[in-house]
């Protein structure tokens, strides 16, 4: 595994990678431990993860296509997949997110998995709001939260 920290509009991001895949973008202070084995594969996914995230402050990218690996428990895996058919620009409630995987009274756990969303932003977990369309909790704070759901209104188009 090998980790790489960038910084962003939102503060420094930490970004890890195994075996030519992201497995992990944490906002600063809230990444684990992270052994540095050298690579040259997790450097270049490393790379592209930085040039995407870049593109993507500056609202010139909509859709990411770095390849990335979040690992869960199987129902946290298929909340993550749901994450990603949410446009960009849009959001959800956690309420629609627990009906997309058919299980409409999961509403808490639908939360926990975006809590425990490992590849924020990527898996776009800042675009789960409130049924009643307030901003909840967020890993990179409401802040941040705010911050992105505005860069993407502002560049929806």
């Amino acid at each position: 595994m090998q980790s790489k920290i960038i910084n962003s509009p939102i503060g420094p991001i930490t970004l890890t990678a195994e075996d030519g895949a992201i497995t992990g973008l944490y906002f600063d202070g809230n990444a684990p431990y992270i052994p540095q084995n050298q690579s040259d594969k997790e450097t270049d996914i490393l790379n592209q993860c930085e040039q995407e995230l870049a593109a993507y402050f500056t609202g010139n990218l909509k859709k990411f296509t770095v390849s990335i690996r979040p690992t869960g428990t199987p129902f946290r895996e298929k909340v993550w997949d749901a994450l990603l058919t949410i446009p960009y620009g849009e959001t959800a409630s956690y309420l629609d997110m627990a009906k997309h995987i058919g299980n409409p009274k999961a509403v808490r756990a639908v939360g926990g998995a975006n809590h425990n969303n490992p590849i924020s932003i990527i898996v776009p977990c800042h675009r789960v709001i409130g049924s009643n369309g307030s901003l909840t909790g967020y890993g990179g704070g409401l802040d941040a939260k705010q911050w992105l759901l505005d860069l993407e209104i502002k560049h929806k188009g």
